[in-house]
């Protein structure tokens, strides 16, 4: 496996020689900017000796503590030479990134979803909505930074016959309910 992912390295920085390459122990990981992503996701796709035709996921990650907090993680495979590599692309929140659909068709569905879980942003997206929240949800749930029992909590309320939504009070009158009562 080794040399096979020496192979990929190899081609990848003769074909890509502006892209940053990282070599882990299990793949290939080439570190992109936006300007960049587009042309090489087309050349990863695009050159016969890469070959990479299929998308197979998008994903986005939270790291609260960095300059740029969100990053995008692409994961392409080549059937054809059976071997797999990743994209990463930091972006500052709100930032947007191009959208990769133009690239490869599938990829509606997984910006959407990064969009809808992570607030991530794309350009040029045909349709770029919610796509698992409800379109009034407030927030992203799976940024590091969105509170476990959400901004509200919503019911039905028998008297008003009617769903009612109220903000999450996590109040407690007693804090120190783990000590031992003297």
């Amino acid at each position: 496996m080794t040399a096979k992912l020496d192979n990929l390295e190899y081609l990848v920085k003769a074909k890509l020689p502006t892209v940053t390459v990282e070599r882990l122990s299990d793949a290939v990981v080439l570190h992109v900017t936006c300007e960049q992503l587009l042309d090489v996701c087309t050349k990863l796709r695009d050159d016969a000796e890469l070959d990479f035709k299929m998308l197979i996921d998008i994903a986005g990650v939270h790291y609260p503590n960095r300059e740029k907090p969100l990053e995008v993680v692409y994961q392409l495979l080549s059937v054809y030479r059976n071997h797999r590599i990743r994209i990463k692309v930091a972006i500052d929140d709100g930032c947007p990134v191009p959208s990769v659909i133009s690239v490869w068709s599938c990829a509606d569905w997984y910006e959407r979803e990064a969009y809808d879980l992570m607030g991530i942003l794309f350009s040029n997206h045909p349709d770029l909505r919610r796509i698992l929240n409800d379109y009034d949800f407030e927030g992203y749930p799976l940024r590091k930074d969105f509170p476990v029992t959400g901004h509200y909590d919503v019911f039905y309320d028998p008297e008003l016959q009617r769903v009612v939504r109220r903000a999450v009070d996590l109040s407690r009158e007693n804090r120190e309910f783990y000590r031992p009562q003297r």
